[in-house]
Order: structure tokens, then sequence, then C-alpha cells
């Protein structure tokens, strides 16, 4: 038996919002945009996705699960994300930590780690 990762699936108040905006983020595309469900992806034909779904209830605690990306330039990919909307947040660092703590529009934790290194 064997499995394909087909999606990930987030709970959003705002599925649509969320979603364009994680699509602007990642430089993805938009493969389905309906009011209560948008999916993103790398390229249309390519897996997995991220599925925006609709889910009323505030989110309240930190997410057990969170995307870590390895930009180029972190110092530039955190502003860019910040003037796009995010926000950073404090889920208990020490201070120290070589990445850095931002949520989405929702508050949805990620993290962008230090620079890619080119050795």
């Amino acid at each position: 038996m064997a499995l394909e990762w087909e999606q990930l699936v987030v709970d959003a108040r705002n599925p649509r919002v969320l979603g364009h905006w994680w699509a602007e983020a990642l430089g993805w595309v938009v493969v389905m945009d309906e009011p209560d469900e948008v999916e993103i992806r790398s390229s249309r034909e390519r897996l997995p996705g991220i599925l925006f779904g609709v889910d009323h209830e505030a989110k309240i605690v930190k997410n057990r699960l969170h995307p870590d990306f390895r930009p180029e330039d972190q110092e530039a990919e955190v502003a860019r994300l910040l003037d796009l909307g995010a926000t950073r947040v404090d889920v208990g660092q020490s201070g120290g930590e070589p990445w850095v703590v931002l949520a989405d529009p929702e508050g949805n934790e990620f993290c962008i780690l230090s620079s890619l290194r080119s050795d």
C-alpha cells in the first residue's frame, strides 16, 4: 500500500482571504477558489497542496503543527512577510534563536529559519 500526500488542511475563519494570503506569501497558485474552500499549490499539477476550509471557531492556543521556511535572506523575507500582514509572535522562545516566529493574518504560527548557506 502506498500513500501520496495530497494536501494539508488549514481551518480558517475566512478561507478565501487566508488562502490568497498564503498563495502570495509562498508564490504559489490558487487551484480552487470557492467561498468556503481555497486550495493552493506550488504549481497547478504539483502536490501537495494546502486546502483552507471554513471553521468559525477562534484560534485559542499555539498550533501543534507549523511550517518552517528556509529563506535565502532571512531579514529580507521577514520584512516582506510583515509587509504582507504577518505579525511577530512569542511562543516561548528564549530570544537567542536563529529563527523568527511569525503568524499569518489568522494567527497561525510559522518560522523563518536562518538564511541559506552558500557552502
